[in-house]
This record gives structure tokens, C-alpha cells and sequence, in this order.
């Protein structure tokens, strides 16, 4: 027995998985930005437990900019992550993917607008870890960069420049597809 599965089947299953993954960056995004807030305001013994473990007590008492510093480099990822399936969304959804015609102007638009995406991810995350390793030099015990959510800065700046080539290929098979267009 053959099992077989439509475009528009795998088109439906993932964007059911990126409405998953949304709202858990969106959680995510606004813990971080509450936990900031709660623990600068109301309660400085919550930076113990920042957000899933991570112990950023240490740094709030060395100094509340640099804590403000390091955890918005946090949100910045976090909301960059959240906006990018906002977009994935936002194209399955609105079914802006044209399998009859492949290179159409929003496709390059979106695969554009996401590389960019992935790139400013990447450049935030290598910013968050050089300002913690930065902190980390001034003796400021900071907890691991897996905790902080600014791992994988190479990963994304890869996968940026990879996605900002496929639309650039994506632009020219536009041009040859009108080109095409105009000679018949």
C-alpha cells in the first residue's frame, strides 16, 4: 500500500506546525519581555528565575543597564523568531505559493523578507553572545547562551545568506519567465 501525500496536504500540515511554533515564540517572547519588567520594577529576586532557569540575578545586581542590555538583545531574537512564522503564516494562509507558477513577485518578496529575517536573528544572537562573554570578563557570573536563547548565531546568518541566494535565484526566474512571456 502507497501513501501519498499532496502538495496541498504538506501545505496544511505545515502550517498547522508553524501556528504551533508561533505561539510558542510568542509565549516565549512575551515571557521574556514580562520577566524584564517584572524583575527591574517590582521584584528583583525574580531575575533568580529568569526565564526557563537562566540565573541573570548576578548580573542585575552588578548593574540594572547591563541587565536591560543583555535581556533586550533576548527579546529582540525572540520577537524576530515570532515575526518570522508570522510571515510563514501569513503566506500558507493567504496561499500565496502558486505551484502552476513558482516565480511570482511575493514568493521572492517573502523568501527575501525571510532571509533578512534569519540574518538579523543571527547578527542579534553574535551580539547578545559577545556582550555576554564581555560580561562575562568583567566577572559577572552569567549562565550559558543556550539559556539566554542566543545560540546558534552562525546557524542563522547561514541559513540567511542561503535563503537571500534562493531568492536572488528566484528574482532572475522572474525575469526569464516574462522574458518568455514577451517573446510569445
Amino acid at each position: 500500500m502507497e501513501i501519498k501525500i499532496t502538495t496541498k496536504q504538506l501545505l496544511m500540515v505545515l502550517l498547522i506546525l508553524s501556528w504551533i511554533i508561533f505561539i510558542g515564540l510568542c509565549v516565549e517572547a512575551g515571557g521574556l519581555l514580562s520577566n524584564t519588567v517584572y524583575a527591574l520594577t517590582l521584584n528583583p529576586a525574580a531575575a533568580k528565575s529568569y526565564w526557563m532557569g537562566a540565573d541573570l540575578s548576578n548580573l542585575l545586581q552588578y548593574d540594572r543597564g547591563y541587565f536591560l542590555v543583555q535581556t533586550f538583545f533576548m527579546i529582540v531574537v525572540a520577537v524576530l523568531k515570532a515575526l518570522m512564522f508570522d510571515r510563514i503564516i501569513r503566506t500558507l494562509h493567504n496561499k500565496k505559493l502558486n505551484m502552476a507558477k513558482p516565480f511570482n513577485k511575493d514568493l521572492t518578496r517573502f523568501v527575501s523578507l525571510i532571509s533578512y529575517m534569519a540574518l538579523a536573528i543571527g547578527f542579534f544572537c553574535m551580539w547578545g553572545n559577545k556582550y555576554a562573554e564581555w560580561l562575562t570578563q568583567q566577572h559577572v557570573n552569567m549562565p550559558d547562551i543556550h539559556l539566554l536563547g542566543l545560540e546558534g548565531a552562525s546557524i542563522w546568518m547561514f541559513m540567511g545568506v542561503i535563503l537571500l541566494v534562493i531568492a536572488q535565484i528566484f528574482k532572475r526566474g522572474i525575469e526569464i519567465q516574462t522574458e518568455n512571456e514577451l517573446t510569445v
